[in-house]
């Protein structure tokens, strides 16, 4: 085996080794939701109608159907398992480490820095966000096009270079490149990068910045822009070649501008959609957010993500957007220009400096928060792509120093050595903190001051392990830190709601209306309490806005169908129920209730057993284990079937399991139904309100 082929393996190897503990992780209560545990079309994995939706739809802020496609193929092959979401996350970064070292020993043909590059890229504790977090699909799947887009545009300028012979000699570029692995002529090249970036467009709109990455390559190493232009564009010299030359420089660089003039045009279109996606929802005005406070936050931001890569120490998953003080960010804005001038400076002499820091600038553009979005101030996830110039720069710096002062490739080497098993050291006891939603916010709340995005999320990962004491906690000190949140409300009226407290949940939920009237779920929420005090016309009116507000919302209808059977409209019931079940076909809870009430119904125009018995068996394939209302359900379909052996032995089995988890009171009441069943009669509910 080959030297560059066992150095790229090696880096797969131990790659794979150190993020194998995501494996182990569970799904997080931020953003996972929206992506994938509770979108009902990417849960029915790739199916046509999915696919649809994927192109159509702003869902999550953004336009990117290929994330979408590609959390469709996860739940399509495995299901809701979350090990094979993350190791689908694993893989593609896997695939990143190795095309960049494949990029840069194409562009260079140096095969130590480019092993450098790829192992900090693959092993920065900075990068753990966007490789450990399933929602953060977007930003592996989008880096993976753009490196292969950059090794067809490599291919495209190299086999340019090689076929334009000036004088007898071939470029530089073509004399010193590895063997080209993809053997393309330029324009199919050309094309395929093309193709390429379009599809990291669709994964992830921050690669906007991509062409203006392709111009700075084509400056350093690939070195076009030194190249001489073609013969067409020559003149006859004159006395002074002064401004010749010059005018030749600037010719060649609008020529290779307009080269990539596909690529702007997606890039602006791609801008376009993003903004139509996020200006309704995402987008924070500038009321919340005013223009100096954006710009001064950037400054700082830039100077962070420098800090944090040289120091990543107190990671968080999010970080709260505060009025930085007026001393940090000078300082951060004299950092800044003190390292723009130096590699100004340096431009000519080691010009991976400047292209390594442009590349970090420019690629952060998009979310360095001048067009804000969320409330974070930074996020570890958006340096995944643009902290290669910093590796970049670096590892050619330090290769430049060590010539310079003559120090032997030992020095170089240990020092490699040490820097990369610190990265991996950092990355090992990060990863701790991804196992699920309370480690990874309770963590946040360690490493950061007054969190109250970290506080509501903690306080749901509480609510939905039966702590609500400790889970009402959160919610009232992420209240009293934000409390225009109607997030914060919402969570609080439902946690009073489901302890029993309809009166006092009642405020908290018409709050979160009053904040956000335009949320579909608040509305929801604000219906539920109000249906639990027994105002149901109120209630059925909030949820006709909140089905108004969001189409796509199943929540609005099952709730309408129940406050219909509480006032004893069946018929009425029966359409909105269908509806729910349309749009969340595989909504667990939705399909017991409502197999439920088609097997038990007292009103016989609103039973239907047949239906009631393929409602039942479908959420038992989802419950994937005995379950004592499964088993209840299944018999009082059975029954209503006239199946009533079959009743009699799952009602047994239901009253087995709830006795064994502690469920007294359900285990009585299913003895009652058995013993309907022992005589050959089906069970009858009423489900209308005193």
């Amino acid at each position: 085996m080959s030297r560059p082929r066992f150095v790229g393996w090696l880096l797969v190897l131990v790659t794979l080794l150190a993020y194998l503990p995501i494996l182990r992780d569970g799904f997080l209560n931020f953003d996972d939701r929206d992506y994938v545990t509770e979108n009902q079309l990417v849960r029915q994995g790739l199916t046509w109608p999915g696919v649809q939706w994927a192109f159509q739809t702003w869902h999550a802020s953004n336009w990117h159907p290929v994330t979408w496609l590609s959390h469709m193929a996860d739940c399509e092959l495995f299901r809701l398992n979350p090990a094979g979401h993350h190791l689908v996350n694993l893989l593609f970064h896997v695939a990143n480490v190795w095309l960049l070292f494949r990029l840069w020993r194409r562009l260079t043909d140096a095969l130590w820095p480019s092993a450098v590059i790829a192992a900090l890229f693959a092993w920065h504790p900075l990068h753990i966000e966007s490789v450990a977090w399933v929602a953060e699909r977007k930003d592996v799947l989008s880096t993976f096009f753009a490196l292969l887009a950059l090794l067809a545009y490599t291919e495209y300028a190299q086999s340019k270079e090689r076929r334009s012979e000036v004088g007898g000699q071939r470029s530089e570029v073509s004399d010193r490149s590895p063997p080209s692995i993809l053997h393309l002529p330029p324009s199919l090249a050309y094309g395929l990068s093309l193709f390429c970036f379009a599809l990291g467009l669709m994964s992830k709109p921050m690669l906007v910045t991509l062409p203006f990455v392709m111009v700075l390559l084509d400056f350093w190493p690939l070195k076009r822009f030194g190249s001489r232009p073609p013969t067409s564009d020559l003149r006859p010299l004159t006395s002074d070649p002064g401004p010749q030359v010059s005018s030749l420089r600037s010719a060649v660089l609008w020529r290779l501008v307009f080269e990539k003039w596909p690529f702007l045009l997606l890039a602006l279109a791609s801008c376009v959609v993003t903004i139509l996606a996020q200006r309704a929802d995402a987008i924070a005005p500038l009321t919340k957010f005013s223009l100096g406070l954006r710009m001064e936050n950037a400054i700082s931001a830039y100077a962070s993500y420098l800090y944090k890569t040289i120091w990543p120490a107190h990671l968080a998953v999010f970080y709260p957007l505060f009025q930085p003080a007026w001393p940090t960010v000078a300082l951060a804005a004299a950092f800044l220009l003190a390292i723009s001038a130096l590699v100004w400076r340096r431009a000519k002499s080691q010009p991976w400096l400047a292209i390594g820091w442009l590349w970090y600038l420019g690629t952060l553009v998009p979310v360095i928060g001048l067009l804000q979005v969320g409330d974070q101030a930074l996020a570890d996830r958006y340096t995944y792509f643009p902290l290669i110039g910093i590796f970049l720069a670096g590892t050619w710096a330090a290769k430049d120093f060590a010539q310079h002062f003559l120090l032997s490739n030992r020095w170089l080497t240990t020092a490699a050595v040490l820097t990369l098993a610190a990265c991996l050291t950092v990355t090992e006891h990060q990863l701790r903190y991804w196992r699920d939603s309370e480690t990874i916010f309770t963590h946040a709340l360690e490493v950061t001051a007054d969190n109250a995005t970290a506080r509501l999320n903690l306080g749901g990962a509480l609510q939905e392990e039966h702590r609500p004491a400790e889970a009402l906690n959160q919610y009232r000190q992420a209240l009293k830190l934000d409390p225009a949140s109607p997030e914060v409300c919402n969570n609080l009226g439902r946690l009073l709601n489901d302890a029993g407290k309809p009166a006092e949940a009642l405020d908290y939920c018409r709050r979160a209306v009053v904040l956000n009237e335009k949320s579909a779920p608040s509305h929801n929420g604000l219906g539920v309490v109000l249906t639990e005090l027994g105002h149901f016309d109120e209630a059925l009116n909030e949820f006709s806005t909140a089905a108004r507000l969001n189409a796509g919302y199943a929540a609005p209808h099952f709730q309408t169908g129940r406050v219909l059977l509480k006032l004893g409209r069946e018929a009425e019931a029966l359409p909105q129920f269908r509806e729910a079940l349309r749009l969340e076909p595989g909504n667990f809870g939705m399909l017991i209730f409502i197999a439920r009430v088609l097997a038990s119904d007292q009103n016989s125009q609103a039973r239907d057993g047949t239906q009631a018995l393929a409602l039942a068996q479908q959420a038992a394939q989802l419950a994937g284990g005995p379950q004592p209302v499964v088993l209840d359900t299944l018999a009082m379909a059975c029954a209503e079937t006239d199946q009533f052996d079959a009743a009699t032995n799952l009602a047994q089995q239901a009253i087995a399991t709830a006795l064994a988890g502690g469920n007294r009171d359900d285990a009585a009441a299913m003895r009652e139904r058995l013993e309907l069943y022992q005589q050959k009669q089906p069970a009858r509910i009423s489900y209308q309100a005193p």
